[in-house]
């Protein structure tokens, strides 16, 4: 029976998507199970859902009755022996994946890397937990849990008095096969990264086989561009882990784990690995287009008929196409741990200590990309802002404004000088007039292509070019044409930070070139419709909150009364502070280090 058929025919009980994060997707091995109908395959257990799909009763019998949650923290087997251990007396470990932003006085904010001690995980959305004098309530999902809980606060090793290594309990302590505290704990992280990626390619080859594959016989229901939209390039990422992970097995030694020399895989596939960015930037359309689509019901009914038919744990849609943004963002955690437990003289450690700075440097080229395109919407807000606007659109050319100010600016051939408001962005410099009386009103006035100019430093003093005398300036000279813009800022730190800003806008330029950064046309046309409509009816944009709408104000225990929205690409990186430029074009945007 295929998915289309069992569309149509089956009764199927409407289940909404669920707006939370898909928790336990990617979650690290738990040593003590509790029984439970959810096995860690990701399948479900052969007695709830057998090969042999029934009569159309029972299915429907299944999917209604099928309410139970996977692993951490939704629930089942995982989160039970969190709990056990908990009521022990045991102290369990988290380690944040992201940032989570506290937007209330009863909830717990920490940065990505952060050590949590769990002390309540009851719920399957929000945990209790405590970093140093701190406690609150904080999003289950935003957190891994450690792999060595065993492991204490302090690095290993362990410390003496007298600031010596302690070899009885460092050196010569031996858990199981002669191995020490320190193998063993490699060996843990080892089998975690393997044994996640095992399961990741899984998950990866149920999203393409049971949902595209039977979205694809659908011509009726589904167009390419909407499959394109929804599933990004999932496929391509699916054929790159599933060369990854036999790379990864090739490396892993079976008898000995805390021998497997794996840094070198990832160093082999980092570059494959950007095809994440495009998957990154492309996921919140896919969640839009998937909340337009299942607000009618025979998408609901249909979605839920793949999974069903491809024996897939019991999340939505739109929670497992979260998880190749959450695996991206993992990898350096995991290399950082596993860095932690590799000794210096190990043949893998400068392969785990490049492949943890080439990972990073995945996730921080994904995670700029990503700000890239979510700044284009920025971008045509001011333009259509701007009044009496000529020629193209800023974002044809550009899609990242470097710096702005203001500066005089004279021209021949009377060496005439004006004020006038300059924006920099890659490949082009935008001049505006402010109005007389209105100083938040820019009018555009010209533009110059940046491709084509050299920048020179004007010395104090009389310039030949022009036949005055100048402070504080700076040339823009055409290779081309030999037109020369002079240039004069206030002060001499604003003469350097324009100098410095031109160097980073070719910098740029030549970093998109190499990474093969661009912005399609289509959300360069939809960028500059929105700004359009906004402009027209003249509201303020909506504000959207960055994870959640704000908790009621109560007291633990009480739990928040609304799920995170998570929005994360971010790892244990300071984030920017937002810029006010675009609330107030009146103040300039600050100058990007």
């Amino acid at each position: 029976i295929t998915a289309a058929v069992a569309f149509d025919i089956l009764p199927l009980k409407l289940h909404p998507f669920s707006q939370s994060t898909p928790t336990g997707l990617d979650c690290v091995g738990w040593k003590r199970r509790i029984s439970s109908p959810v096995i860690t395959d990701g399948a479900l257990d052969k007695t709830a859902l057998t090969d042999d799909v029934g009569s159309e009763e029972d299915l429907y019998e299944d999917f209604r009755s099928s309410n139970h949650r996977y692993g951490h923290p939704g629930g089942g087997g995982e989160q039970l022996a969190i709990n056990e251990l908990i009521s022990d007396g045991s102290v369990v470990y988290a380690e944040a994946l992201w940032d989570h932003v506290t937007m209330d006085d009863q909830e717990l904010g920490f940065k990505a890397g952060d050590v949590i001690e769990v002390m309540d995980a009851t719920n399957k959305e929000w945990w209790w937990g405590r970093i140093l004098d701190s406690e609150g309530w904080f999003p289950a999902s935003f957190v891994r849990l450690r792999v060595n809980q065993d492991e204490p606060m302090e690095d290993y090793p362990l410390k003496v008095e007298g600031g010596k290594e302690d070899d009885s309990s460092s050196g010569t302590r031996r858990f199981g096969m002669g191995q020490t505290t320190k193998d063993q704990m490699r060996t843990n992280v080892i089998n975690e990264i393997i044994s996640t990626e095992r399961d990741y390619i899984k998950h990866l080859k149920d999203i393409c086989e049971g949902y595209i594959k039977q979205c694809r016989k659908r011509a009726d229901m589904f167009t390419e561009e909407q499959l394109k939209t929804i599933f990004g390039n999932i496929e391509d990422i699916y054929r790159c882990q599933k060369k990854f992970v036999k790379a990864l097995e090739k490396k892993f030694n079976k008898d000995h784990p805390h021998l497997s020399e794996v840094g070198s895989c990832f160093l082999e596939y980092q570059t494959e690995f950007q095809i994440y960015s495009e998957y990154c930037n492309n996921h919140p359309n896919a969640c839009m287009e998937l909340s337009r689509l299942t607000k009618v019901n025979k998408y609901v009914y249909f979605f839920e008929a793949c999974r069903l038919l491809q024996k897939m744990i019991d999340i939505s849609l739109d929670g497992f196409l979260l998880t190749p943004v959450q695996k991206i963002c993992k990898y350096p955690l995991q290399l950082a741990e596993l860095l932690k437990y590799t000794n210096p003289q190990h043949r893998d450690f400068k392969d785990v200590e490049a492949a943890l700075n080439a990972m990073k440097n995945v996730a921080r080229l994904i995670n700029e990309r990503k700000r890239r395109l979510e700044n284009i919407d920025k971008i045509a807000q001011w333009q259509s802002s701007i009044e009496d606007w000529e020629g193209e659109d800023v974002l044809v050319r550009s899609s990242e404004l470097i710096y702005s100010g203001e500066l005089t600016k004279i021209s021949h051939p009377q060496a005439k000088s004006q004020q006038r408001m300059f924006f920099l962005f890659d490949h082009q410099l935008v001049c505006c007039k402010k109005d007389l009386l209105r100083r938040d009103i820019l009018y555009y006035k010209s533009r110059i292509n940046m491709d084509d100019m050299e920048i020179l430093d004007v010395e104090d003093g009389k310039d030949k070019d022009f036949n005055i005398s100048v402070k504080n300036a700076f040339k823009l000279h055409c290779r081309d044409t030999e037109e020369i813009h002079l240039f004069c800022a206030k002060k001499p730190e604003q003469k350097q930070r324009w100098l410095k800003a031109f160097e980073n806008e070719r910098r740029q330029v030549q970093l998109d070139q190499e990474t093969g950064f661009s912005i399609t046309e289509v959300q360069k046309k939809q960028a500059m419709l929105n700004a359009s409509k906004q402009h027209h009816t003249g509201k303020p944009k909506a504000v959207t909150r960055p994870y959640y709408d704000f908790l009621m104000r109560q007291k633990h225990p009480t739990l928040p009364t609304t799920l995170p929205q998570q929005q994360v690409f971010m790892l244990a990186e300071p984030k920017r502070k937002p810029s006010n430029f675009w609330q107030n074009i009146s103040r300039l945007t600050p100058f990007r280090k």
